[in-house]
């Protein structure tokens, strides 16, 4: 079945008799003749990793968040005992309502997690009476911030209306469906021994100034028997504060200030937790993982969707690479490779890390690993171990470097490990100029810097449960200790000099740093430079911008161009790109906008366009009627130039009445 227009009407179209199967997200896992046993264990594999990243991320958001969330209940706590042990209105004027001012950065999606922790904590341990609002759940009246609060307070319908509450306050008919409530008939004779009631703006910049005024004012007059507390969420300075709120109304409010952890900070706790350690077998590549930086720094800060960029990787890696069984824990991903299929080691052989580390060996080993399954099993059960050890060993080299680098001026390689690592993830950080800097300034250091960073890395060394890191431990202990034990007087320094001779401590200091240089050499090697890297590794940069950083002009000009890619109607479909005369009236009136200049008639649009529809009616072109603008075209016709006007890409223009402007250059 096909229509004309989408503007003529709604369509019904049937479904066929033949019921269609319903694909399960495990049926998307399978890759053609890949069995199902298999694309059943990548999904597992993919859901306990997805709920590890849960998971971690939510410790990590309570604990970052402890130390505010419990000074904020303690403000709770303080504020409700002076109000029960003493005289409220002696310890706080009458007209004064304590509130904390809460500052929580510019990452806004991420102060959901934050106010949800908050409200869980304040009904656990301080007052059952917890209400959050946002602007837009409000309408322009101070009566409708009362009303969603009420609400949420009693857990029920309430309306607030004037004349209805001086009703309200007048009978005591029951009301069935809602009640009729304000401030005044919320407050009871014994609510002064209550547990105080906290109200929680999540957005107070949102908010409209002169609402939330009138606001505070009438919450003002109860704050005698009614123990009410304000938090503000803030998303940029306390300054708001005054902007919004003029000193008459802001003088009412009692504020304390309270200042959450950064989002750079936040951020930098989770890649440490998730991305730059070796207990977490799925990885980035440098690409992958600079998009993911470089939409939180140039987009909205906010940490909860780096997670999501995280988990969308995740699954757009399990789901593209049938291999992603072997991205797991290393005792699991032995086993999986004596599972392994013939199709499956066929992938493996078919590898680009694979055929260069096939490259380099024997040719009758080549053979082997060409013919047998067998011998090809047992060595990517090597190749597996060696790179699970790779990453056990590079995640504190790479940890040792950055402490030695950052304390350097002007931070050579990255003031944040994350730079550190995205250097070592692209290429040989040791060919970086900025790497040969860094060691040319580390061997200016003096005794006691030195000593203090090679501290530093022996602490980061000590717990790594590794052959190789356990080895450089002692030696750098050693070294550690020699240096300790060393004195250089500067008499002896300056005889050296004269001597063109090194001193003891020179040479103990070359001797440290050259320890540590052949370090990173053997440990922070790209992760390309390893056999079968791809089936831990995400490199797919692309897929992960196009979900994350969309582009909804260029999807809509998709649309228009090509209508048949969304509508699947055969009546649709052009070989040379065209619009066909037969889409929706949209398509025809955009497609006819581009062939215009900066300034479009809408007369010559819209004969433009009527002589186009007769054509998709099968009109006779030789007929009079043909082209003839008709009230139903005319019609249909407004409202593709409405549309085309909604989604931005015409204004009308006081230049010329009957004229349009042209906002949008440029195709898809």
């Amino acid at each position: 079945m096909s229509t004309s227009s989408v503007s003529k009407g709604c369509f019904v179209f049937k479904p066929s008799a033949k019921k269609k199967k319903t694909l399960s997200l495990e049926d998307h896992f399978s890759h053609g003749c890949e069995s199902a046993e298999s694309s059943e264990k990548r999904f597992k594999l993919c859901q306990d990793l997805w709920d590890k990243i849960k998971s971690d991320t939510e410790v990590l958001q309570d604990d970052l968040n402890r130390k505010i969330l419990d000074s904020l209940l303690d403000f709770t706590r303080k504020c409700s005992s002076t109000r029960q042990l003493s005289d409220w209105a002696s310890q706080m004027r009458a007209s004064e309502i304590p509130t904390a001012a809460l500052v929580l950065g510019v990452n806004v999606p991420d102060h959901d997690m934050t106010f949800q922790s908050l409200s869980e904590l304040l009904q656990q341990s301080v007052t059952p009476h917890v209400a959050s609002v946002q602007a837009k759940e409000c309408g322009g009246k101070g009566l409708e911030y009362v009303k969603k609060i009420v609400t949420r307070l009693m857990g029920t319908d309430v309306t607030v209306d004037d004349e209805e509450e001086e009703e309200a306050e007048q009978t005591s008919t029951p009301l069935h469906k809602s009640v009729h409530c304000s401030l005044s008939t919320s407050v009871s004779d014994d609510l002064i021994f209550q547990p105080p009631v906290v109200i929680i703006f999540k957005d107070l910049e949102a908010f409209n100034p002169k609402v939330l005024q009138d606001f505070i004012l009438i919450c003002s007059r109860y704050i005698e028997r009614l123990p009410l507390m304000f938090i503000f969420g803030i998303a940029t300075s306390p300054s708001t504060i005054q902007h919004m709120l003029p000193h008459s109304v802001s003088s009412l409010l009692c504020i304390e200030l309270f200042q959450s952890l950064s989002c750079t900070q936040h951020l930098a706790t989770v890649i440490d937790q998730l991305i730059l350690t070796h207990h977490f077998p799925f990885k980035l590549n440098a690409k992958v993982l600079q998009v993911l930086m470089s939409i939180f720094l140039y987009h909205d800060f906010s940490v909860r969707n780096f997670i999501k960029g995280l988990q969308l990787a995740l699954l757009e890696h399990f789901h593209s690479q049938p291999l992603s069984v072997l991205c797991c824990k290393k005792k699991d991903a032995l086993l999986n490779v004596m599972q392994l299929s013939h199709s499956d080691l066929e992938r493996i052989r078919n590898l680009p890390s694979f055929k260069r580390y096939v490259e380099k060996q024997e040719p009758q080993e080549q053979v082997n690993l060409s013919k047998d399954d067998t011998h090809l099993k047992e060595v990517c059960q090597k190749l597996i171990k060696g790179l699970h050890k790779y990453h056990k060993n590079y995640y504190p080299v790479l940890r040792c470097l950055h402490t030695l680098t950052s304390s350097l001026p002007r931070y050579p390689l990255g003031k944040q490990v994350r730079e550190l690592h995205l250097i070592c993830l692209e290429k040989n950080v040791w060919e970086n100029e900025d790497y040969q800097t860094a060691m040319k300034l580390l061997r200016m250091l003096a005794k006691d810097e030195l000593v203090a960073l090679l501290q530093r890395c022996v602490e980061i060394l000590q717990p790594v449960k590794s052959k190789k890191m356990k080895n450089a431990f002692l030696q750098l202990t050693d070294l550690l200790s020699i240096h300790m034990k060393l004195f250089s007087t500067l008499l002896e320094m300056n005889e050296s000099r004269r001597a063109k001779k090194l001193s003891p401590f020179e040479v103990l200091r070359n001797e440290a740093l050259e320890f540590l240089d052949n370090l990173v050499k053997s440990h922070l090697s790209p992760p390309e430079s390893h056999t079968l890297n791809e089936v831990c590794y995400y490199t797919s940069s692309a897929t992960v911008r196009r979900h994350l950083n969309a582009t909804p002009r260029t999807s809509i000009q998709a649309a228009l161009n090509s209508p048949y890619y969304y509508l699947q109607n055969d009546r649709l479909k052009t070989v040379d790109g065209s619009v066909s005369n037969s889409a929706p009236d949209i398509c025809i009136a955009y497609k006819l906008h581009l062939e215009c200049g900066r300034l479009i008639n809408l007369y010559d649009w819209l004969e433009a366009y009527a002589t186009v529809v007769s054509a998709a009616e099968g009109n006779n072109p030789d007929s009079d009627n043909y082209g003839k603008v008709e009230e139903v075209k005319h019609a249909r016709f407004i409202r593709a130039v409405s549309e085309l006007e909604f989604l931005g890409f015409i204004k009308s223009t006081k230049q010329k009445t009957d004229h349009v402007a042209r906002l949008t250059w440029g195709g898809c």
